[in-house]
């Protein structure tokens, strides 16, 4: 057992007999992390994907050691805007993630439920839940949540208020695609920005966001050169590697460090050599922990994950000049937000730019809009003659993820698509 793993050990330990103590030493740990990934990184990653992580450890790591940097958010919340006030945005699912690195996730589950939480919630939620309730993690000043996506995001923020007195933002994004909507959700933006300058005591710069706003739009293109040219060259990279840049692309969006990283790996993946494996596209939640998803995923010249569509769930250019506009038709035209069929057709999209082989859909339990229309991406996706997995399991509690039942519906699915482009090869 390596020092790491001793640490993890003694951190959980630690937690479950004394939660309200163990901040610090879950603190250290990060920091720990975040050294080692800066001066020992794995030199089986690709140079770009080692500097992704090292810059997703040093941004949790950094935020929290400074309570007053912050601020909690789910993982749509309009991180930009926050910026403008020299904040960070800190997820609650991503710190979830964080903590299930020490294994915990089960300990705050239960806790959570235990203090009546229902078994239902999502268990990012619960874990976040359960930290908070142990007193393993310090409350925040102030949070903002939206309605995107999860049904549980209201619910959990309102809980932590009760309990724990954090006050938060909330931005209602409507269904509609149309101008009222827009307009609807853009002044609730506005609002938001005038709450920041009242609890930071610091003025609202437009020019700032209009110019976090180009510098978005040139990520997300660089990103987008970025997932094209892997169709080509393989950069060997982890399953926790697209985590990473699923949190940097909402989390770091619009920020000059992250635009260099990704101009980097668009340079540094031609210098790769040529991938000849299938081209894997995924879709909603990665499960980081899961030992037959490694197997296959991680540093694999056979199998590469060429994108997630969580990774880039908004793909259009916004306009700086209407910067609150532009934000609210990114929100609403989200690839989570409104109607399956929305969703099914921006996949599409990007699977007929993108041109994977095949399309592996993870259905986090305890998430209804990942599971409940999967088919339907499915039958749309066998139109455009791509095969398509779908695998249930949890994508932080590992008790909710069976690995022999995992293992055995992906070979054969890997088996499948095997057989299929030899059978192409021949004709």
């Amino acid at each position: 057992m390596g020092i790491a793993d001793k640490y993890i050990d003694y951190v959980k330990e630690s937690t479950i007999k004394d939660p309200s103590g163990s901040w610090g030493k879950i603190l250290m740990g990060f920091k720990a992390n975040k050294l080692r990934t800066k001066l020992l990184p794995d030199k089986e990653l690709a140079r770009g994907y080692g500097r992704l992580e090292a810059m997703m450890m040093s941004f949790v790591a950094d935020s929290l050691s400074r309570p007053k940097s912050y601020v909690w958010g789910n993982i749509f919340a309009p991180s930009e805007i926050i910026r403008c006030f020299g904040l960070n945005t800190l997820s609650i699912e991503c710190l979830s993630c964080y903590l299930g690195g020490y294994h915990l996730e089960d300990y705050f589950i239960d806790f959570a439920q235990n203090e009546g939480i229902a078994p239902t919630l999502c268990s990012y939620h619960k874990t976040f839940v359960g930290a908070m309730d142990s007193g393993a993690v310090p409350a925040p000043d102030y949070a903002v949540t939206t309605s995107l996506s999860c049904d549980g995001n209201l619910n959990t923020f309102r809980y932590l208020e009760k309990k724990k007195g954090v006050p938060f933002s909330f931005l209602d994004v409507p269904y509609g695609d149309d101008q009222d909507s827009v307009d609807y959700l853009a002044e609730q933006l506005r609002a938001f920005a005038k709450e920041l300058e009242k609890r930071t005591g610091r003025p609202f710069e437009e020019q700032k966001l209009k110019k976090i706003l180009e510098t978005e739009n040139e990520t997300r293109r660089e990103l987008i050169r970025f997932m094209e040219l892997q169709r080509e060259h393989y950069y060997p990279g982890e399953l926790i590697s697209q985590l990473y840049l699923m949190m940097g692309m909402h989390l770091l969006i619009g920020t000059e460090e992250f635009l260099e990283l990704i101009r980097f790996m668009v340079k540094d993946i031609q210098k790769y050599p040529r991938f000849t494996g299938k081209k894997i596209m995924w879709i909603h939640l990665l499960p980081f922990y899961q030992e037959t998803l490694q197997k296959y995923f991680n540093e694999n010249p056979e199998y590469q994950i060429i994108a997630s569509d969580i990774t880039l769930d908004s793909r259009e250019d916004l306009d700086p000049a209407r910067p609150f506009h532009a934000l609210a038709k990114k929100i609403i035209h989200n690839l989570y937000n409104g109607s399956y069929s929305h969703k099914a057709d921006m996949v599409a999209s990007l699977a007929e730019r993108l041109t994977p082989d095949a399309v592996i859909q993870f259905c986090h339990w305890g998430c209804k809009q990942s599971s409940g229309c999967s088919l339907l991406l499915k039958e749309k996706l066998q139109e455009m003659g791509i095969p398509m997995l779908i695998l249930d399991g949890d994508g932080i509690d590992r008790r909710n993820s069976h690995d022999g039942q995992i293992r055995t519906r992906l070979e054969a699915f890997l088996e499948m698509i095997e057989e299929e482009g030899r059978q192409e090869k021949i004709c």
